[in-house]
């Protein structure tokens, strides 16, 4: 399980980012953290073509098959969108990671139960 932002593990830093410009002045180990696909379906391109790492929020399976076609290293998900996801993307072997965006250390018992690639608490995004 891929734990983001818990304080004993160490993990990249996920950065919001609304243009090209905000993603050069990133770190190259930081993820850059898109709006969701709708809006940012140019800057997924553009960080695919430039071997960026990208997440990028989602709601619907649709949006979720797309991120991993385009290249996402992450999706992050509500829990009830993720435990639909989840066993698509194993089924088809996505590449791209599905998060839950948590709160408190004890749901990472609960996601882990349901098979959910890894959770991301709200500090590991700035």
């Amino acid at each position: 399980m891929i734990l983001i932002g818990h304080p004993w593990v160490n993990s990249p830093k996920f950065i919001k980012v609304f243009g090209e410009e905000d993603i050069k002045k990133c770190e190259a180990d930081d993820i850059v953290l898109l709006e969701p696909l709708v809006d940012a379906h140019t800057l997924a391109c553009y960080c695919r073509e430039n071997g960026i790492a990208f997440a990028i929020p989602v709601m619907l399976l649709q949006e979720a098959v797309l991120a991993n076609a385009m290249g996402a290293k992450y999706m992050i998900c509500e829990e009830d969108t993720a435990l639909m996801i989840q066993p698509i993307a194993q089924e088809y072997l996505f590449d791209t990671r599905i998060l839950v965006l948590i709160q408190e250390e004890k749901e990472i018992a609960k996601h882990a139960r349901s098979f959910i690639d890894g959770v991301i608490f709200g500090e590991a995004i700035s």
